[in-house]
């Protein structure tokens, strides 16, 4: 275990680097830090943490960086994450206010995120296996034809063409009353059980249009999990020090199924996981750090955002961020 003198040390050594993105010396922290030491115990306690593998020297200068290990003391130790002044928290609320559907919300807030940090940010949609049945519409579409829409208690839209043969509009909208009255605000993993006897109710001539909706129905909620999710902001990565690796970050972003990974599981939606380096599982962005976030409706987690960047980041301000913005997002999912 480091002692409070060589943490504070470290500390100096992240903040630095962060932000000049130059190897830092014992005389610069002497200068830059009131550390209340000589440069000499300065640099002993520089050769300790190095010994220790929480920094390195990159080439033959006296400078040194902190390394994965380094950066996740540094995170772990953190005392305060950066709160966002009272002008960038009702920007946030007056941005994501002004959304109309969840399409808007997800793109709004991707953007958001993206500006507040200078990095990739991402966003996952509110989990269909999470959510509940606000409203089931069927429109006729043409003749032979219905549009199936079901509306999510998030604000999801999904929407199906189910061909049915000749149908009345009378027969359209008794099938339509039924599935709402049996589904209104049901879970989704209980949807199985509540429509298996909705042929019954129904007269014989409606039954192989309600088996069909119901069979598209029962392939939208829980058989086609698909899960979306969005990013924003991969100019950003043009500014940092990726160099060779730029590349595989680039390719690594664009596979879903790798940002999901990314973002992680689900969880507590009151706690940020940090992701630093080579705890990231795709090799591909072993030289970034991810900052996630769960957002949700009360006490109901939804999904996941947050933010990829270079291992040389500002730490407290992108935890303070990914926070407010995952916090705001649920307060305007829970008013729509």
């Amino acid at each position: 275990m480091l002692d409070d003198r060589k943490l504070a040390v470290l500390r100096a050594i992240v903040e630095d680097y962060v932000s000049t993105n130059e190897p830092v010396g014992s005389k610069a922290l002497v200068d830059r830090h009131n550390l209340g030491v000589s440069s000499a115990t300065i640099r002993n306690d520089m050769a300790v943490l190095e010994e220790q593998g929480y920094i390195a020297q990159p080439h033959t200068s006296a400078g040194r960086v902190p390394t994965d290990k380094g950066y996740r003391l540094f995170v772990d130790r953190l005392s305060t994450i950066k709160p966002l002044s009272i002008a960038e928290r009702r920007a946030i609320e007056t941005f994501l206010s002004g959304a109309y559907d969840l399409d808007d919300i997800v793109g709004r807030t991707v953007r958001l995120l993206a500006q507040l940090t200078r990095q990739v940010a991402v966003v996952q949609y509110p989990s269909l296996t999470r959510s509940s049945v606000r409203h089931v519409e069927l429109v006729p579409v043409a003749e032979g034809r219905l549009l199936l829409v079901l509306i999510t208690n998030t604000g999801r839209v999904e929407q199906r063409v189910i061909e049915t043969g000749k149908i009345s509009e009378e027969s359209v909208g008794h099938l339509r009353a039924l599935l709402n009255t049996c589904l209104d605000g049901l879970g989704f993993g209980d949807v199985p059980s509540a429509v298996a006897d909705l042929p019954d109710k129904v007269g014989p001539d409606e039954r192989p249009v309600a088996a069909a909706v119901l069979s598209v129905l029962l392939e939208t909620l829980v058989e086609n999990h698909e899960e979306k999710i969005v990013f924003a902001g991969a100019a950003n990565l043009a500014a940092v020090d990726f160099s060779p690796s730029l590349r595989e970050v680039l390719v690594a972003l664009e596979e879903q199924v790798v940002l999901m990974r990314l973002l992680g599981e689900t969880g507590d939606s009151s706690t940020l996981t940090v992701r630093i380096g080579t705890e990231n599982p795709d090799e591909g962005l072993r030289s970034t750090s991810v900052v996630a976030a769960d957002y949700g409706v009360g006490d109901l987690t939804l999904a996941r955002l947050g933010v990829l960047g270079p291992t040389r980041m500002d730490y407290p301000g992108t935890m303070g961020a990914v926070r407010a913005v995952a916090r705001y997002v649920g307060q305007i999912l829970a008013g729509s």
